[in-house]
């Protein structure tokens, strides 16, 4: 609760925290052992919707009406599931999948998302294990709860791997290695799909250059022929594609499960996301590989980002963390200079915004940006000084893609430049 010192000795009392409702759950009743399901969802009628239906399957369940809450919670809880909607109040639910799959301690954890939103291939090249799209029928949610259910029986992740080059077979079956993965290697495309046919996989590595036949095509197959619409393909490759090659691959993954690895360290990362390992279980030298890419975020590296901010030393804290992923940074210290900066440098990619400064306020410096053209979807994180109620809702208005407030947090910073980089 925060004083504020209003005209003629009048006292204004703000609240910093917004009061979360009251929605019962299970949490204080969950014995060791239990399977736990948590629900991120604002919609409090539908929460216990899916609570029902997680008691229905064996499952305890957990509500979260916020994204930071539901954070926390799955950090704290380190539920079995999580069912998760993309329209939260506070945080975009975006943002909340990205930091728990980036998270050591929750991104080996089953994400079930259920949301409006129409961007399935999205949320599934993600990391989601399901995504649908509400209005939703009881039906599909039951199915999708039990999916989960069983994937979380079965002791072992089942991997295939397309690869004609013995070498490289043994490359990869040492960097996945088979603590909790089982690993079955095909040496070609025609292989591969009888394989699919027989047997149930979680995941396939496909080489893009197979001697009986093409990437694209086999990605087709595998999708199509074989009835794997949803299977996480991760296409590895150790050379170059042609330009129609590259074509190809960025056309299928607007409308599939599909990732690029082109080195074994993001190998590792990507099997690791889809197979929904549990880091901690895994050999040191891959936790070691993990350490190191997470370091390095390719959506992150080398992309620019203008900081308007009166405080040099924001400015320094801000840069200190942006140059470690790789970013390139220029910036302002008030919002006119900010603008021009913006007109004078080419290519800058998303703009830090503080919100409180002298001459031209961060609003009105928001604004000033989204009426030129050329910058109408430019993306605009404000800073604030403190979360206040209703803040988000004026950084919106006045043209911000998203908010955060001070002291900032390094992660939910980078997980958010992630989700709008991508977008």
């Amino acid at each position: 609760v925060q004083l504020l010192n209003e005209p003629h000795g009048r006292v204004r009392v703000e609240t910093s925290l917004l009061l979360e409702p009251q929605v019962a759950d299970d949490r204080d009743d969950v014995q060791a052992g239990d399977r736990v399901l948590l629900i991120i969802e604002d919609d409090i009628h539908f929460a216990d919707f899916l609570l029902d239906v997680a008691h229905e399957h064996g499952f305890k369940g957990l509500i979260a009406v916020r994204g930071e809450q539901g954070l926390d919670m799955a950090r704290r809880f380190s539920p079995n599931a999580i069912v998760l909607d993309l329209n939260l109040p506070d945080v975009d639910g975006w943002t909340v999948l990205d930091r728990m799959k980036h998270d050591a301690k929750t991104r080996h954890i089953p994400v079930q998302v259920v949301s409006v939103e129409a961007q399935r291939w999205r949320g599934l090249r993600l990391g989601a294990v399901g995504y649908l799209e509400k209005p939703v029928s009881k039906d599909k949610l039951a199915l999708a709860i039990e999916h989960i259910k069983e994937f979380l029986e079965r002791p072992a992740k089942h991997l295939l791997v397309v690869e004609s080059d013995i070498d490289q077979q043994k490359v990869i079956s040492e960097l996945i290695g088979n603590t909790d993965v089982k690993t079955t290697i095909v040496d070609s495309a025609e292989a591969a799909l009888s394989e699919l046919t027989h047997s149930r996989y979680d995941c396939v590595v496909v080489d893009w250059t197979l001697p009986d036949m093409g990437g694209t095509e086999l990605v087709t197959k595998i999708r199509k022929d074989a009835g794997h619409e949803e299977l996480p393909i991760i296409v590895y490759r150790d050379h170059h594609l042609s330009k129609d090659e590259e074509s190809e691959l960025e056309k299928m993954k607007q409308t599939a499960i599909v990732k690029d690895a082109q080195t074994p360290e993001s190998l590792v990362a990507e099997t690791t996301l889809f197979l929904h390992r549990l880091e901690e279980n895994l050999p040191e030298a891959q936790k070691r590989i993990l350490d190191r890419i997470h370091q390095t975020d390719p959506t992150l590296s080398g992309r620019k980002v203008l900081i308007v901010d009166d405080d040099l030393r924001n400015i320094f804290a801000l840069t200190s963390i942006l140059e470690q992923h790789k970013m390139q940074v220029v910036y302002a210290e008030n919002g006119r200079d900010g603008i021009e900066k913006l007109k004078e440098t080419e290519g800058i990619d998303v703009v830090l915004m503080d919100i409180m400064m002298p001459e031209m306020d961060g609003y009105e410096a928001t604004r000033q940006i989204r009426s030129m053209p050329k910058f109408k979807d430019l993306p605009i994180v404000a800073l604030t000084a403190k979360a206040m109620k209703g803040d988000r809702e004026k950084c919106l208005e006045a043209g911000a893609s998203d908010y955060i407030s001070k002291p900032i947090d390094s992660e939910q910073l980078l997980s958010m430049l992630r989700v709008w980089l991508f977008r």
